[in-house]
């Protein structure tokens, strides 16, 4: 798939596995979540422009680099939340915008709440952050609010998504890059990832059916 980049590391494998475990408790589930949040935000970010800055070290002086232009921050609420810190300590000068959107059952389409995008002064690339991408649909209109917004680079990070999803995503924005640990083949008739790992929101803070 045109502009996919799935992790290929032993790491991602390994903490990928825990995030899936039916059994991993929510404390664990968000170090597994920020842990490979880390691991898609370096490959994101492999490419961002540079400028050379003068350094002096103990020794001597020296001409270093330091990034240039402005970069946004946009999870999607609320599971996209467990995703900004440990993107945050990668570029800490970020903006960090919201979006607050959740899935209507019945027609699996997304409903926005909650948007905290500027109208002006549009970062130069901006990151989606959704731990899951199902039908794509929230990360769709997502992406076209910050196109909207004038963000010229958008990039989508996202933990596990679906094959499906990501074809109905590039349908509508077949110029974004999208990030991910793992491609899972299908959506249950329900539009839950499978194999999956559940519903990410309801494993990171707690709030799955059975705890209420």
């Amino acid at each position: 798939m045109q502009h996919v980049y799935e992790l290929d590391h032993p790491l991602a494998a390994h903490h990928l596995s825990i995030l899936r475990d039916s059994v991993t408790p929510s404390a664990q589930f968000r170090i597994q979540v920020r842990l490979l949040s880390m691991l898609l935000a370096v490959k994101a970010t492999e490419d961002l422009d540079l400028e050379p800055v003068a350094v002096t070290t103990p020794l001597t002086r020296m001409e270093g680099k330091k990034l240039t232009g402005t970069t946004a921050i946009v999870p999607i609420l609320r599971a996209g939340l467990g995703l900004v810190e440990p993107v945050l300590e990668l570029l800490p000068d970020a903006q960090v915008w919201h979006l607050g959107m959740y899935r209507d059952e019945a027609t699996a389409m997304p409903v926005e709440y909650y948007s905290k995008l500027p109208t002006i002064n549009p970062a130069k690339v901006g990151f989606v952050l959704d731990p899951m991408l199902a039908t794509g649909g929230s990360v769709r209109a997502a992406v076209a609010a910050l196109k909207r917004w004038g963000v010229p680079d958008v990039r989508v990070l996202s933990v596990i998504a679906a094959r499906e999803g990501i074809e109905r995503f590039h349908a509508e924005h077949p110029d974004v890059r999208v990030y991910v640990a793992a491609v899972d083949e299908e959506l249950n008739p329900h539009k839950f990832i499978v194999p999956g790992l559940g519903d990410a929101g309801d494993r990171m803070f707690n709030t799955l059916p059975w705890n209420a």
